[in-house]
């Protein structure tokens, strides 16, 4: 959303643009954090010993609460830069997130189908990785790009790891650990900083 020129008063698109930009950060860090959540669940659900597992879960409890807390915090400063959206921003963000879920959904059967489970968190991881590519331009959010490469890269290393032989479990954990601290880096930064 492109604001106008003229300096002095804020225009009522100034303010459009604010409470646009408010809103996206905040929905951001939520998504961001939950899904953050999500993945260090399934992280921890990899660790051989169930007291490391326990207390990665205890741990990401308020790690999330916290993400959230600082997006939704009074009197936080206005973001120091409004986005500045493409045209049709909001459909081409549900095409690219329909195109992910279609993706994720393709992967786990066709791992499921040949045998070979233990792909299932890095293809997942990969599938994430590659929509933030275009979610920074239609977003405006250009540390997505820093988000998607760390997430390719903590695919890459899971199917690393399943080609050195680790086991299912080890894959899982690393990719999930990995994907929650790269996720949750994410939403603090878009908490803090916009």
């Amino acid at each position: 959303m492109s604001r106008p020129t003229t300096p002095s008063t804020p225009s009522v698109t100034d303010a459009e643009c604010v409470a646009l930009t408010r809103s996206l950060r905040r929905r951001g860090t939520v998504v961001l954090s939950v899904f953050a959540l999500v993945w260090a669940f399934a992280g921890a659900s990899g660790l051989a010993s169930s007291g490391a597992a326990l207390a990665v879960e205890i741990i990401a409890v308020p790690v999330t609460a916290a993400a959230l807390l600082l997006a939704y915090r009074k009197g936080a400063a206005p973001s120091p830069r409004l986005v500045d959206l493409p045209a049709n921003w909001a459909r081409s963000v549900g095409i690219v997130n329909v195109v992910e879920l279609a993706a994720i959904f393709g992967v786990i059967a066709a791992s499921n189908a040949s045998g070979h489970p233990a792909f299932i968190p890095p293809a997942i991881a990969l599938v994430v990785g590659l929509h933030f590519f275009p979610l920074a331009r239609l977003y405006d959010q250009w540390q997505y790009k820093g988000t998607a490469v760390a997430l390719c890269a903590a695919a890459l290393l899971g199917l690393a790891l399943i080609a050195a032989g680790l086991s299912d479990g080890s894959v899982r954990a690393v990719v999930g650990l990995a994907s929650a601290v790269t996720l949750w880096a994410s939403a603090y930064h878009v908490a803090v900083k916009g």
